[in-house]
């Protein structure tokens, strides 16, 4: 009798103690709804599947990255002057902030520009090359500065090909795709460098 009641106290205890331990487990891993860090994994969310699908052009990209840069900068600011912690008023004023991001992905990914990539292999390239930056972003490999500085040198890859294309009538020469890949095979680079050096957004 005593063992019977010593066998369903211990299997009590194991099923309340499991569904406890995992509650805090995942808890601690997540920031709070609606707070300042959890705004921004949404947002750089947004920034990413946007860049993936190429409703966001590089320019774009660059423009909303360097914002996102400002921001995180403008908020490790303020936690430093206030030991570590967010006043009210910082709350405040980084909300509204985060609402005027939030517009300008919401205006950027909605509006008539997209990323178009050529057919064949420069195209796929650069695709590739975006779907790499749009994963670093997701994984929270890519800081915000980062991503700003990989689409900048995107943005100078599509005006390169742009360029060589309207100086020959639509086609591009040999000489212009040994070029391109030049310049590929070092955005590629910086790719992998940036997602592996250790910072994180």
């Amino acid at each position: 009798m005593k063992t019977r009641e010593l066998v369903l106290s211990a299997a009590l205890i194991t099923l309340c103690g499991v569904p406890a331990f995992a509650q805090s487990s995942t808890a601690t891993t997540n920031p709070p709804p609606g707070s300042v860090a959890q705004r921004k994994d949404n947002q750089q969310d947004r920034i990413a599947n946007g860049v993936a699908d190429g409703q966001l052009t590089p320019g774009e990209t660059k423009r909303l990255e360097t914002g996102e840069a400002g921001l995180n900068k403008e908020e490790s600011n303020m936690r430093s002057a206030d030991d570590g912690h967010l006043t009210a008023a910082d709350r405040a004023k980084l909300n509204r902030q985060q609402n005027h991001l939030s517009d300008r992905i919401y205006d950027d990914k909605h509006n008539a520009r997209t990323d178009h990539t050529a057919p064949g292999e420069i195209g796929q390239r650069q695709q590739n090359q975006q779907d790499r930056i749009a994963q670093g972003v997701r994984s929270g490999q890519l800081t915000a500065g980062e991503t700003a500085r990989l689409e900048n040198q995107q943005q100078g890859i599509h005006r390169e090909v742009a360029a060589d294309r309207q100086a020959n009538g639509g086609h591009l020469t040999g000489a212009d795709r040994r070029a391109i890949n030049q310049s590929q095979n070092r955005a590629s680079r910086n790719i992998y460098n940036k997602k592996h050096n250790g910072r994180t957004r």
